[in-house]
């Protein structure tokens, strides 16, 4: 197999530099695959029969509505199209790798939550989206939560603080990446014919791959629903009413 795991084409772009094309083409295409698909499912309402998929995704944003409004109270309703936004974006990207493109000669494949870039780039912009939020409700107050309860812990609040969207971004990337690997793995074993005395490892495995995609699929679901109460927890936690 040619395929290289980490490696990405880049394009020199003006001011920002290197950046992994792939990446970026995985992205766009997912944009527009979830442009058109909302846009179908909105179209859809335009009859006041609800069918299967409606009701479905309705359970799904009333799900996270009242997941952000019980966490962080009447003032998180605004908040909900953020958290509803993020979770689907989030999930589309997972599941992009579910999609065998390569195997079509397109020239890229995979999840673009599996480039650290990508994940990182999310984790950022949840974290200074709430530091802003936080400080405009509290201003520089936002920030005593550091030195308590002792003064001397200051250094500690601020690594846990500066750690939360080190976390976000590690722990989405790795799960996807960890996902494809395997893919990656059992695909190099059926097609190097391996043999194991009279069993021929390489077919038995032939079967596998079916598993591991339902496999993605699940920890994709799950890692865009982590992502999404980790970033409720965050801002929580960000803008509490000190009692």
């Amino acid at each position: 197999m040619h395929e290289k795991i980490g490696e990405h084409p880049t394009w020199q772009l003006p001011l920002l530099g290197s950046v992994h094309a792939d990446t970026i083409l995985k992205t766009w295409v997912a944009m527009l695959i979830a442009i058109a698909f909302f846009f179908w499912l909105g179209r859809s309402y335009t009859s006041n029969r609800v069918n299967k998929l409606q009701a479905t995704f309705e359970g799904i944003i009333n799900f996270l509505s009242d997941l952000a409004v019980g966490t962080l109270g009447p003032k998180g309703e605004r908040f909900v199209p953020i958290f509803v936004g993020i979770f689907f974006f989030i999930w589309i990207l997972n599941e992009f790798g579910l999609l065998f493109l390569k195997s079509y000669g397109l020239p890229f494949g995979g999840s673009p939550t599996a480039d650290l870039n990508t994940t990182a780039a999310f984790a950022v912009t949840i974290f200074f989206g709430i530091q802003f939020l936080a400080i405009r409700k509290s201003g520089i107050r936002a920030y005593a939560h550091l030195f308590k309860p002792y003064v001397f812990l200051f250094p500690i609040n601020l690594i846990e603080e500066v750690a939360r969207p080190v976390v976000l971004a590690m722990r989405l990337a790795f799960n996807i990446l960890a996902g494809e690997l395997l893919l990656f793995v059992i695909a190099t074993v059926i097609i190097s014919n391996v043999q194991v005395g009279p069993v021929n490892v390489s077919v038995l495995a032939s079967v596998a791959p079916v598993g591991i995609e339902f496999f993605n699929f699940a920890i994709g679901t799950i890692q865009a629903f982590v992502f999404t109460l980790l970033s409720i927890v965050y801002l929580s936690l960000a803008t509490a009413d000190e009692h």
